[in-house]
């Protein structure tokens, strides 16, 4: 284009934002408007909390939009006033209808982190950690109205480390994928792509986590449990009950081998608490019991001298 690409990005989470600058920080682009999630309460005390997109869109006076449903005739019109040529959509949370699909001249691109089909919808990198993959990776794909079912742009592959968590999966998929994201834009407007249809019988889905989801089951093998608690940090983090009270737990936890132990049954291993699994044992290195600060293992044996033997 002979111009500046008028775009709307619609994301909320800190995932979101370095696609953000860098639209934002490119010659080739012009936001107009940011789509992100109403404000949400957040915390103990439940205070209402803006996303990291919309506080990113604050800070660099860009438009903003936060509706509840975009199934709504007010953000509709408000969108086409801008007269974008694009949309594209990171990690936003809500679904897109046709109709606000239909008023970018052209398309809507969506960055997704998992290697598409596998692992639509929206929990794809915890999902990948959980399952104990190798590799994932990120798909770009022109949008229809179905869950990241649009033909493929462009896509690359990004290995999963044994130690990567959540966060730590999150943030190089960020950097990764912030260059895949402006090539690819610039190819497809350059009419440079052909567009690939993705394989539908091999589309697999993942779904919204919830806290409970971080629930460890003692009975399920210290492998399990291990990715577990990767997969959830930084949340929910995966948790359990001693005494009636909530425990965080903490990566990076220590598979030990154990037959000794019953399942569930806490023992000391190098003066951190060491939990049987179902199968072999899970050592825990950082926790954080309800009501108190997040604290060494050692530190917790310390202030629960007679922890040794008892049951989760």
């Amino acid at each position: 284009m002979d111009r500046k690409i008028k775009t709307i990005f619609a994301g909320t989470p800190d995932f979101a934002v370095p696609f953000l600058k860098s639209l934002i920080s490119n010659d080739n682009f012009e936001v107009v408007g940011v789509l992100t999630q109403p404000d949400k309460p957040a915390g103990r005390k439940k205070i209402f909390t803006s996303s990291p997109i919309k506080i990113f869109a604050l800070a660099n006076g860009i438009k903003i939009f936060q509706p509840d449903s975009l199934y709504d005739n007010e953000t509709t019109d408000a969108l086409k006033s801008l007269k974008p040529d694009i949309l594209v959509v990171v990690a936003y949370g809500l679904i897109i209808p046709q109709e606000i699909l239909d008023i970018f001249e052209k398309g809507a691109i969506n960055v997704h982190p998992s290697l598409l089909p596998k692992y639509r919808g929206a929990s794809p990198i915890q999902t990948a950690i959980l399952h104990g993959d190798k590799t994932s990776g990120i798909t770009i794909i022109l949008m229809d109205e179905k869950l990241d079912h649009g033909p493929i742009l462009s896509q690359i592959e990004v290995p999963i480390a044994k130690t990567d968590t959540n966060i730590s999966l999150h943030r190089k998929m960020a950097d990764l994928g912030v260059d895949l994201l402006l090539g690819t834009v610039k190819d497809y407007l350059d009419g440079k792509i052909k567009l690939q249809e993705q394989d539908h019988t091999k589309a697999t889905y993942c779904k919204i986590i919830h806290r409970e989801d971080a629930k460890i089951n003692w009975d399920a093998s210290a492998e399990d449990i291990e990715r577990q608690i990767r997969a959830y940090f930084p949340w929910p983090v995966a948790w359990t009950f001693k005494g009636g009270k909530r425990l965080k737990i903490f990566p990076p936890t220590q598979i030990i081998e154990d037959n000794n132990h019953k399942t569930g049954q806490i023992f000391i291993t190098d003066n951190n608490l060491t939990v049987k699994c179902g199968s072999n044992a899970l050592l825990i290195k950082k926790l954080q019991p309800e009501g108190k600060s997040e604290m060494t293992s050692k530190d917790y044996i310390n202030g629960n001298p007679n922890i040794s033997s008892t049951i989760l």
